[in-house]
């Protein structure tokens, strides 16, 4: 009987569940999942935000990117117990208030065609232009080298961020 009782009260690895306190394109959100819940999942099935893409599910194409604390990163490889009082930015939080400059600057400058790796890609952009306001070409490079794209061939999206790059540009020097 005692041995009943002790089995019927440890639970397995599969079903722990953890309290969860996420800040989403700043809306705090309470959870109850496993801690190794990929922060894609939560994301898309969760809290229904399905503008962040699941492609390889190892962390090589980017098309799940998203910004945590400020950082981008891979939503495939990170789980719950280390997205837990983060603040995370999507797609979704970009457009709240209509098309982000960005999504405009790939739609004008041809920047996707499928649209599957856009989101990823538009994240990463942000990544760059948050860390560098005018990047050189070797820069825009470097802060898409984590996200794959098989339709657009790179050069509409480069166009993009160099369009962005050059209004920041005029936007400062028309302030001196």
């Amino acid at each position: 009987m005692a041995d009943k009782q002790m089995s019927a009260s440890i639970k397995l690895p599969s079903e722990e569940r953890m309290r969860m306190s996420i800040f989403v394109n700043g809306k705090k959100k309470e959870l109850e999942i496993h801690p190794a819940a990929r922060l894609v999942d939560i994301l898309r099935e969760q809290l229904h935000l399905t503008g962040t893409k699941i492609s390889c599910g190892i962390g090589r194409c980017g098309a799940c990117s998203v910004i945590m604390n400020g950082r981008l990163v891979n939503a495939c490889l990170v789980r719950a117990y280390q997205a837990n009082e983060k603040e995370i930015v999507t797609i979704e939080g970009l457009a709240e208030k209509g098309l982000h400059p960005i999504q405009q600057a790939f739609l004008e400058e041809g920047g996707f065609q499928c649209g599957y790796c856009t989101p990823g890609m538009i994240m990463a952009v942000k990544a760059i232009l948050d860390q560098y306001p005018n990047p050189t070409n070797q820069q825009i490079v470097d802060g898409l080298s984590g996200n794959l794209c098989r339709c657009t061939g790179y050069s509409g999206i480069i166009r993009a961020v160099q369009k962005l790059a050059e209004k920041e540009t005029s936007r400062l020097d028309s302030k001196c």
